[in-house]
């Protein structure tokens, strides 16, 4: 790896440390380590206003006419807290990478050239907490079939009307698919629309037109004229300085700060599409497998020219089964005459005159008399344009107008007239002649806000990226692309064949056959070799990595069978398929890959089994609020109040025993009248009941009812509990991996059903770190080791207490303790034994119990505990370890047992580092409170962030449990990071390859632990017929 420039060549001005270099096929951070920036796209329900869900129609037209709505609260809520929950189980998961989508529409809805600064500054509110987070930002220009009145999203409403489209027109003559109008519009009923229907927009008319007008109109419709210049420069100019508005404001904020230490970069459009650019024959859908789905019915472009006019036509129909797409009959759709192509209106009579002789004017007697619609001059008073009526007048198809076929005949005129270019002949290429000149206009506008902004370029779904020069890019570039199993995407349903679907794009195969992959093994392996292939097209821009910007699988697989819709709801709560599915498309990104990602995606509200993530029935988001673990006991809760209802009112016992009139003292005790040992859960459950005493809870009677806070979003004081709460196959996603790294990663696996990571890295002597690229005052000097350390511990520099030294630069890893985690953490067999032999290790002090009379003695033991772990020699929360080279096949030694663990598996309490670094640490209570997300409690003053888990960062306990193996070196594990240091090879010496191996002390966590986790503690007592409690 060469070593990383101090000068920025995009600018020629000093590196910043948080700079991002992008060289050798990588990100490097500013000393020099290999980045992998991985994360998810924040978030899918950005595609529309708050609560305005795609199958809803309910005020869908008006509010739209009226200006559309602003997309404030979006991705997520500033304001109630639940940004900083969702933003620490993002970070828990180990992610540093958030794809960050935002549409036109959200920017520029009021009208052309009204922005909605609201918006843009709530965005900067929401970079900065992500950015306090300390995630990097990927900035997404968001689009799905170009806008959510035409099925998908991104453009706003009044870009309909600038091309001449009746928006109300689109379902009847099937130019688009529109959620809440399917199937059709005067009786919609959305729930039955199809998986993935949506994507057939791209072989429908609005689509195929305005993709047209967005790219090529002057080259293909040089007759649309608006406002005195073409409909494609009239949409372009506007979208680019929509997004331009936003880039300077972010650039007006706090001097750019986000720039510099948080965003690192522009998307291009997503997903652009070629439009009929490029089409051979009119008359005909390409016989080819291309990136438009089959499905439902399937008109040829002329066909949809027709239908746009009212004509009825007779279209195939195809399915999308097991097999892929097949044609099973045809269908006839009818307009009824109604045509896609808006009338202008009718002008209004004359204002009769007012009492005093003037003209009734816009606004008189406190109502504004608007104008919906074009008048037959071309003047629009709602949208402000005019447009040229000579040669583009309303009412008409603009290919008719262009001679490309005739009304009348419905006879196609020029067959091939988007296959050539008309002034030259010459044949068009989409991507070089139409989708490269909007980029560098895109690029040239946003650049002056962000100078150092690395270009992420996304052509054409499964399109080679064009060569682009490196005077443009200035060496600040990556390719971004996406991936989705196409099969289990359509299908819903993990098969056990799959087939090549990017190799026969690319001509791989002669025929359908060799691209079939059967069983597991080979699905995996032709994943990974699909992902191979599209990390290979970088190179056609230059040495640059690539992120895939997309990835991800469907959770409501099988009829939504994990949901409990089927078989009596035995399965509910069973993602194992879910798993199967999304661990083999992760792993295809690991390996010799090493791809960065962004998964699709994580929606934070918004979301529910029955619509999704609410946006036309996609359901990929890997976390749910329906499946956070107390509304799964709502429904378990209301059939023990039933039970329940034959015994004396609680309040009428309390009244009796003197207790109050509304809350009752029961015991806490399971059927056998064993008092039960402390668990996580139940130290959990104290803010919810009001825990006086652990053998003795008081219950108020409305606690059944209680909805909201925290725990409604899946929060809680044990980590692991939190991580998982909510998460959808959150052992698939929830994976190891290097994330900073000193040398080049060769090779990594994850097997997630033995709990076992393995990496390879290649190291040459460029690699060894420049400490001060990151601002880092000196270069440590570490002593040797190799005679004097103990075993199992990193040894320190004797250094000048009063000289602020930090830890040499290592590789880091990511380890979850989702795989990892420490017994401690678990009710589980493995947590019993656990707790056995910490007990042995306790000689004169005595087990801390909860036994006073207010919930402020738990808080004590809690504080105590942490006291005495930290009083421990070695007390930093860290596991350790060294070995010599040669020595990877001898193990190293684990983490060492933990002493003085009064509070066993307590982790309510956090502590403030910097509040306390010249004395004695402060422990803040986080039980029973809203939870403490602070960057003053999860950083560590000397090391960098590591990835946030509310209540396990510095409260002086491991989190995961972990055996280490290493070719050579030192190694520790601070929280959820494992920081390995081993020596590059000097000047002359040839690169070496160094190995670590990770796995779980005792083995992977078992599902059967995991989901004991989701029981309340009330649940684990009682039994299924009866609750003791109550």
């Amino acid at each position: 790896m060469p070593r990383v420039p101090s000068i920025s060549p995009a600018t020629g001005l000093p590196t910043s440390p948080a700079f991002i270099h992008t060289t050798d096929c990588s990100f490097l951070d500013n000393a020099g380590r290999t980045l992998i920036l991985r994360g998810v796209n924040l978030s899918g329900a950005s595609k529309a206003p708050v609560g305005h869900q795609s199958q809803v129609l309910d005020d869908f037209w008006d509010s739209a006419e009226d200006g559309g709505e602003s997309f404030v609260g979006r991705p997520l809520n500033l304001d109630d807290g639940s940004a900083d929950i969702h933003l620490a189980r993002l970070r828990g998961w180990g992610f540093n990478f958030l794809r960050f989508p935002f549409t036109w529409e959200a920017l520029e809805h009021e009208g052309p050239g009204k922005y909605d600064y609201e918006f843009m500054d709530y965005t900067i509110r929401v970079l900065q907490k992500c950015k306090d987070y300390g995630f990097k930002i990927l900035m997404d220009p968001h689009q799905d079939t170009w806008s959510r009145f035409s099925g998908g999203s991104g453009a706003p409403f009044w870009t309909l009307a600038a091309c001449g489209i009746n928006p109300l027109n689109i379902t009847a003559t099937q130019a688009a698919i529109v959620h809440c109008e399917y199937p059709v519009a005067h009786d919609p009923d959305p729930a039955t629309l199809p998986a993935m229907i949506w994507s057939t927009n791209y072989g429908r008319l609005f689509s195929q037109t305005i993709f047209t007008l967005f790219f090529a109109g002057r080259t293909f419709a040089p007759n649309c004229l608006i406002d005195g210049i073409n409909i494609q420069d009239y949409l372009q100019n506007h979208y680019i300085e929509a997004c331009g508005q936003l880039a300077d404001r972010i650039r007006a904020y706090d001097n750019g700060s986000l720039y510099e230490d948080c965003i690192v970069g522009w998307d291009s459009l997503n997903e652009p599409f070629e439009g009929m650019c490029g089409w051979e024959d009119l008359n005909t859908n390409p016989t080819k497998q291309g990136s438009t789905l089959k499905k439902g019915t399937y008109p040829t472009p002329a066909q949809s020219f027709r239908l746009g006019m009212g004509q009825a036509q007779t279209v195939e129909h195809w399915k999308f089964g097991s097999l892929g797409p097949s044609k099973d009959g045809s269908v006839t759709i009818d307009p009824k005459g109604h045509k896609l192509w808006a009338d202008p209106i009718t002008p209004p009579p004359p204002a009769p005159p007012s009492q005093d002789g003037d003209e009734v004017t816009e606004g008189d007697n406190g109502e504004q008399q608007r104008l919906s619609g074009e008048q037959p001059d071309g003047t629009n008073a709602r949208w402000g344009w005019k447009r040229d009526v000579s040669k583009w007048p309303l009412g008409q198809c603009i290919w008719a107008l262009h001679g490309v076929w005739d009304v009348e005949t419905g006879f196609i005129l020029r067959p091939d007239y988007f296959k050539y270019h008309p002034s030259t002949g010459l044949e068009v290429e989409f991507i070089d002649d139409f989708w490269k000149p909007h980029w560098q206009a895109y690029m040239r506008r946003l650049r002056p806000a962000h100078p150092e902004a690395v270009w992420f370029i996304q052509p054409p779904v499964f399109a080679m990226p064009p060569e682009i020069e490196k005077e443009e890019v200035k060496g600040r570039c990556a390719y971004s692309t996406h991936y989705y199993d196409g099969l289990t995407l359509l299908t819903r349903h993990w098969n056990w064949f799959n087939a090549d679907a990017l190799g026969l794009l690319r001509g791989k195969y002669g025929s359908t056959l060799p691209a079939v992959k059967i069983g597991e093994p080979a699905i995996r392996k032709s994943l990974h070799e699909q992902l191979g292939m599209l990390k290979s097209d970088a190179n056609i821009l230059g040495s640059y990595p690539t992120v895939i910007g997309e990835i991800g699988i469907p959770f409501d697989m099988d009829g939504k069978k994990a949901y409990g819709w089927t078989d009596g709801g035995k399965h509910k709560g069973d993602y194992s398929q879910q798993q199967k599915a999304l661990d083999a498309n992760l792993n295809a990104c690991d390996g010799e890959n090493g791809l960065n990602y962004t998964i699709w995606t994580f929606c934070p509200d918004d979301h529910s089994h029955e619509w999704g993530d609410g946006w036309n029935m996609e359901d990929l988001s890997l976390w749910s609020p329906a499946d956070v673990w107390e509304k799964q006991r709502d429904g378990r809760k209301r059939k023990r109040r039933i039970r329940a209802a034959g015994l004396p009112r609680i309040a009428e016992q309390a009244a009796v025993d003197g207790s109050g009139p509304t809350e009752s003292r029961v015991p806490l005790v399971s059927p056998s009248g064993e008092q039960p040992s402390p668990s996580l859960a139940m130290v959990a459950a104290a803010s919810s009941f009001s825990l006086a005493t652990l053998g003795t809870a008081t219950l108020a009677e409305e606690s059944w009812e209680e909805e909201g806070g925290p725990a409604a979003l899946g929060w809680h004081s044990n980590p692991f509990d939190f991580l998982s709460d909510g998460a959808r196959a959150v052992k698939a996603f929830n994976r190891p991996y290097p994330v900073k790294t000193v040398g080049k990663p060769k090779t990594f696996s994850f097997d997630l059903n033995k709990a076992t990571f393995r990496l390879s890295i290649t190291v040459t002597h460029e690699d060894r770190p420049n400490e001060e690229g990151l601002g880092r005052r000196r270069k440590p000097k570490r002593r040797s080791t190799e005679d004097t350390a103990k075993p199992g511990q990193v040894e320190e520099e004797e250094d000048d207490p009063e000289d602020e030294d930090e830890d040499a630069l290592g590789t880091e890893i990511y380890i979850p303790l989702i795989h990892f985690a420490h017994p401690r953490l678990l009710d589980s067999p493995s947590r019993r034994r656990w707790v056995r032999a910490q007990q042995k290790d306790i000689d004169s002090r005595s087990v801390s119990t909860v036994s006073t009379s207010s919930s402020e003695s738990l808080v004590a033991t809690q504080a105590n505990a942490s006291s005495a772990a930290l009083a421990r020699p070695g007390g930093s929360g860290s596991d350790s370890g060294t070995t010599t080279p040669g020595s990877f096949d001898s193990p190293v030694p684990p983490s060492a047992g933990l002493k003085g663990n009064e509070s066993v598996g307590s982790v309510a309490t956090a502590v403030d580092q910097q509040a306390s670094c010249g004395g004695e640490r402060n422990v803040l209570p986080v039980v029973g409170a809203a939870p403490l997300f602070h960057s003053s409690i999860v950083r560590k003053k000397h090391r960098d962030a590591v990835p946030i888990v509310p209540g396990t960062v510095d409260d002086g306990e491991e989190v995961v449990d972990v055996e280490v193996k290493v070719s050579e070196g030192k190694w520790r594990v601070d929280g959820q990071t494992l920081v390995w240091w081993y020596d590059a090879p000097e000047e002359g010496e040839p690169e070496k390859e160094v190995v670590v191996e990770v796995r779980r002390t005792g083995g992977a966590i078992k599902v059967k632990e995991m989901k004991a986790r989701q029981e309340s503690w009330c649940e684990q007592l009682c039994p299924q017929d009866g609750c003791a409690v109550m």
